[in-house]
């Protein structure tokens, strides 16, 4: 998938060159920052690097120069380098909007929301009427689960240059969260017509509902595929979108080729046996003699409810009757975790040092960490008793979780594998999930997943609730009334209507979720023959057919 947002969208205008470069820089600099910004636009990331750092060797601390060496990095993808020169080139200038605006940036791709909305909000502090910092701010709340608070953001951008790329597909996208889909596809249908964002908004459209006639989507599309200027990722959402339609049509077999042709552009570098290293070194970690031995540490609050599982398990659904509840506020898929186990060391690269960070973390620091969670957790609800995180790749967290937070509710959605691995199979999940780019892969790491959870249950036996999909949408009021049971909360009847509840659903399940509870799902992947053999090859003996 495309990057949220452009990587440096104020290489150019980030200076009118003589006003906005340091008063300190002599004109011979001037001419060497405009000679590295023109190459930089040309493609030239090297030779203008070097630009940059011949004018740092001079002016070290030269924020113009900082600032444009952190555009580079994020060209890159180096975050975390982009980061350190945009607070250096901040220092220096605190009141400079674009600074402020690219900063926030940086942090919203590392999914670190807080910084981001803290520097995002700055910049418009500094700029109210900076279109794409209004844009990005706007797109941070909606990741934070509060499209309600970015609506107006969006709105004012609309105001400002309706014909702005970032302007017409955000907004509708915004409101698709909200379950405006009507006035969503108002927007998109604009952003189509103006030729911005074209691509995001046919994946938009055809997200937001379910198609039962040939639409006017679909051969707008195939059109659309028919450009030569097409560039890998805005080919792959079209594929996508076009495979989400016929899907919906149900011309199974050819929505399957166009998801696969959509998976062979992403040029996924995923490996699994990397992947499967990593499962084992995770379970030799948390063993027996390990957990046992610290019983004393973390927090004993209770208000985290995990929800993990594979994507596409039933985990937007579980929440969701959940945040139906008076007392349970659904947060949403939140990375906080994630950055406190990474800031501990985890990479599958240097589970060492993660190790190593557990194996002498103190019972105060794992409450001092669990704290920074729960202050975090609060941000979204003052008042609620149980607040859902429903991140399902927290699956590979259970460990920790229960280390930080043992009595918190962890629930485990679960769904038929094959069903499961095919729903992950047609949908445009981010880069990240380079499991997802074939059938092979994607069998062979939900295997992974199963032995993962298998061992998390060995070790916290009764501990890790199972939501199962096929019984909770074959008995809704049994399985809801045993999942509010287990968070020790008594019943509430508006959970039975889950589909009413007003909140902002951010995941691609955002339009399932607003409809009544429906078996269509299950036991769909008998609609797709032969096409799935690789799949079945690779799940083995869990593809139950």
């Amino acid at each position: 998938m495309s990057k949220p947002f452009p990587a440096n969208p104020f290489l150019g205008q980030a200076i009118p060159l003589e006003k906005k470069l340091a008063a300190t820089a002599d004109s011979n600099t001037l001419k060497l920052l405009q000679q590295g910004i023109d190459l930089q636009r040309a493609g030239k990331f090297i030779e203008a690097e070097r630009i940059y750092q011949a004018i740092l060797r001079r002016f070290p601390e030269h924020p113009d120069a900082l600032h444009l060496m952190g555009t580079l990095a994020m060209e890159a993808d180096e975050l975390e380098i982009a980061v350190g020169y945009f607070a250096k080139a901040l220092k220096r200038q605190p009141k400079n909007a674009i600074y402020q605006h690219n900063l926030g940036n940086a942090y919203f791709q590392m999914r670190n929301f807080e910084l981001a909305l803290r520097h995002l909000s700055k910049a418009i502090e500094l700029k109210p009427n900076l279109i794409e910092g209004l844009c990005n701010l706007a797109r941070c709340y909606v990741m934070m689960s509060n499209a309600e608070v970015a609506l107006p953001l969006y709105q004012k951008a609309y105001r400002l240059n309706p014909s702005h790329p970032q302007v017409g597909v955000g907004l509708g996208n915004a409101l698709v969260n909200l379950g405006k889909m009507d006035e969503a596809e108002t927007y998109l249908r604009q952003a189509i017509r103006e030729r911005t964002g074209v691509t995001e908004a046919y994946m938009a459209l055809s997200a937001s509902r379910k198609f039962k006639d040939r639409p006017s989507e679909l051969d707008e599309i195939m059109i659309e595929l028919q450009a030569p200027a097409l560039l890998p990722g805005q080919k792959s959402q079209l594929y996508h979108a076009a495979g989400k339609i016929l899907n919906d049509l149900k011309r199974y077999g050819e929505a399957t080729d166009f998801y696969s042709r959509a998976k062979e552009i992403s040029g996924s570098k995923f490996k699994i046996e990397t992947y499967r290293n990593w499962v084992d070194e995770m379970i030799a970690l948390f063993n027996p003699l390990f957990v046992g031995s610290r019983k004393d540490f973390g927090d004993p609050s209770a208000l985290p409810v995990f929800v993990v599982g594979m994507p596409r398990s039933g985990t937007t659904l579980t929440e969701q009757i959940m945040a139906s509840h008076a007392q349970v506020h659904g947060a949403g898929e939140l990375h906080k975790l994630r950055q406190i186990a990474m800031n501990s060391g985890l990479a599958r690269r240097n589970l060492n040092s993660f190790s190593q960070e557990l194996m002498t973390m103190t019972p105060e620091q794992s409450r001092a960490m669990a704290g920074e969670y729960l202050k975090h957790l609060r941000r979204y609800s003052r008042s609620a008793s149980r607040i859902v995180d429903k991140m399902p790749h927290n699956f590979e967290l259970v460990g920790l979780i229960r280390l930080l937070f043992p009595n918190a509710k962890i629930i485990h959605a679960r769904r038929d594998a094959m069903d499961n691995c095919v729903s992950c199979f047609m949908n445009a999940f981010s880069d990240a999930h380079g499991y997802n780019a074939d059938l092979d892969k994607l069998g062979l790491y939900y295997r992974e997943y199963d032995r993962l959870m298998k061992h998390w249950d060995k070790m916290f036996p009764g501990k890790i609730y199972l939501s199962q999909y096929e019984e909770l949408t074959s008995d809704q009021e049994t399985q809801s009334r045993k999942l509010i049971d287990h968070l020790g909360l008594a019943w509430d009847p508006a959970c039975l209507n889950f589909h009413e509840t007003e909140r902002t659903v951010t995941t691609i399940s955002r339009w399932q979720v607003r409809q009544p509870i429906y078996q269509s799902s299950v036991k769909r992947w008998k609609n797709y023959g032969d096409k799935l053999q690789p799949l079945i090859n690779s799940l083995g003996d869990l593809a139950v057919t």
